[in-house]
This record gives C-alpha cells, structure tokens and sequence, in this order.
C-alpha cells in the first residue's frame, strides 16, 4: 500500500512538474547588473552634400508632369532667384504648372486640396498663409522669374498648385 501511494504521489509530482503551467517561464531576478556606455552620439549628416547651393536657380516643367529638380538648394540670408520655364506644348488651362514654396509644416495634401478649388486665382488659394512665395501659372513654352529673400535655414516643400499634379510634382527647398 505504501508503494501505491508513493507511485501515486510520485505521479501527480511529475505530471505537475511536466505542465507546468501556460507556457509561461519566470526569470529569475539578474543581480549582475552591466552598465551600459552611452550609444554614440552622430552627428548631423548633410544628405544632400552633394548638390551644391546656388541662389540662381533654373528650373523647368513639362507636359509629363515632373520638375527638371526634386531638390533645391540656397544659401541663408541672401536673394533668391527662380527662373521658371514650361518645355511642354499642352496650354495652361489644360497642364499649366507652378512654381509654389510652402512654409514648414504645411501639409502638401491640405494645400493642394484647397488650391484646387482657387482656379479664378491661379490655384493659389487667396486667403493662405501657407505661401512663402509662388511663381505664376504657365503653360507650355512660357518663362516666368519670381526674387524673393531666402526664408529661415531648414527644409521647406515646393510644389505645383495646379489641381492633382502636387502628388507628384513636389520637391525639397533647402536653406543653409
């Protein structure tokens, strides 16, 4: 009788410690503590290093939609000056395009929605505040020159105001 019990107990015993409960293991409490050294603090890196400032720009559109730079760069505390041209051949009213410099923060889709709707004004809502500068509307084989002061160093989004083409016709205006 006392070996049945003790079978009995020895196989309760293994079918508890066999189960041991959902899966769950507890760790037992590190008391080797490490000190960790502080990660490396890196310095800022200029992405765009390679294209070089220039308060003289030249850029151009096209009936593909696209502008001839994604990304300008300027240097701080000085003039700007965009020259604007359309290469295409399709009119204005059809595929006309902009030269728009939003100010920091202003969401590009926000913008464009509401420009859209600003058609008596060439796309650029009247009553904004987004706006540092925009350039005219024109269509296909037209120029236009805008000069303004460079805004504050940071990054700021350029786009074209006409109605869906800021989706794809947007890029990055650096001040440094």
């Amino acid at each position: 009788m006392k070996t049945f019990k003790l079978s009995v107990l020895f196989i309760f015993l293994f079918t508890i410690i066999s189960c041991g409960g959902k899966g769950e293991k507890k760790q037992a409490p590190n008391n080797n503590k490490r000190t960790e050294t502080p990660k490396e603090i890196k310095p800022k890196v200029d992405l765009y290093s390679d294209i070089e400032a220039s308060n003289d720009i030249d850029l151009s559109s096209n009936d593909a939609m696209k502008f001839s730079k994604e990304i300008l760069k300027v240097e701080g505390g000085k003039k700007v000056k965009i020259t604007f041209k359309h290469t295409g051949k399709m009119d204005k009213k059809v595929m006309g395009h902009n030269f728009v410099l939003l100010k920091k923060g202003v969401s590009m889709s926000s913008f464009g929605n509401k420009a859209a709707s600003a058609s008596s004004n060439e796309y650029i809502p009247e009553d904004t505040e987004d706006v540092i500068v925009h350039t005219k509307l024109i269509g296909g084989g037209e120029v236009t020159t805008i000069e303004f002061d460079a805004p504050a160093a940071g990054t700021y989004r350029f786009i074209c105001s006409f109605p869906g083409h800021y989706a794809v016709m947007n890029g990055k205006f650096i001040v440094i």
